[in-house]
């Protein structure tokens, strides 16, 4: 079943389409820290513990553990933002960019991250600020090049937290440093790997909104803490 009427406009299709995945997210952000909640329970053991096979299981389920409900807001806000900015400009690679953040960002952590419990969705979210940035500098158009400047202009302060440098010690400086690195090499990456420049003056924008969870619509549309 369609989530979105097929007569709607392209552009208001576009914008729904780069929400659904953000705030699906979001929700299990949520979800997670409520359950936390009623049922008295810590999963920090979901988080990643480095260079420990009981760690492993957080390179999946880290993103979605938070210390209290101010690291949650902080982060969801942010996240909310950078998702809908990945979304709406990068939506042919947005979710194959995403997961290859969220799993290599771990990895990285996994590998690098002080012997502690490594909780939180800040990995995450340095991967896409720095794609997002180096991406729109890399490639070089007007609309792409904006949002590298709004992602500075926002989160340019960001860059501080990769170092062990005068922060808190509760606070995952590898981990943010994992996911700024990832993002940098797939912001690379994806651009090697994007068509000739004559391939994508014969793609039709309108033609379809093409998100991985979305074929059937596809077809059916005619236009510590991190």
């Amino acid at each position: 079943m369609p989530i979105f009427k097929e007569n709607m406009d392209i552009h208001k299709r576009l914008l729904y389409h780069a929400f659904v995945f953000p705030f699906l997210f979001l929700f299990i952000f949520w979800l997670v820290f409520l359950v936390e909640r009623v049922l008295y329970t810590d999963f920090t053991v979901f988080g990643i513990f480095p260079l420990a096979t009981k760690g492993l299981l957080g390179i999946i389920t880290m993103p979605f553990i938070h210390a209290d409900s101010t690291h949650l807001l902080a982060n969801s806000v942010t996240f909310l933002v950078l998702s809908v900015l990945l979304f709406s400009n990068y939506r042919h690679i947005a979710l194959k960019v995403f997961i290859l953040i969220w799993l290599f960002s771990g990895v990285i952590l996994w590998v690098i991250g002080r012997p502690s419990w490594h909780i939180g969705a800040s990995g995450v979210i340095y991967g896409m600020a720095f794609f997002l940035f180096c991406s729109g500098l890399l490639r070089k158009k007007i609309p792409l090049v904006a949002t590298s400047l709004v992602v500075v202009f926002l989160y340019g302060g960001m860059v501080w937290y990769m170092f062990p440098l005068g922060i808190d010690n509760h606070i995952s400086w590898e981990g943010h440093l994992s996911g700024a690195l990832i993002g940098m090499f797939f912001s690379v990456y994806y651009k090697i790997k994007e068509p000739s420049e004559q391939k994508q003056e014969d793609i039709d924008e309108n033609d379809s909104v093409d998100y991985d969870w979305q074929e059937n619509e596809i077809e059916n549309t005619t236009e510590d803490t991190i």
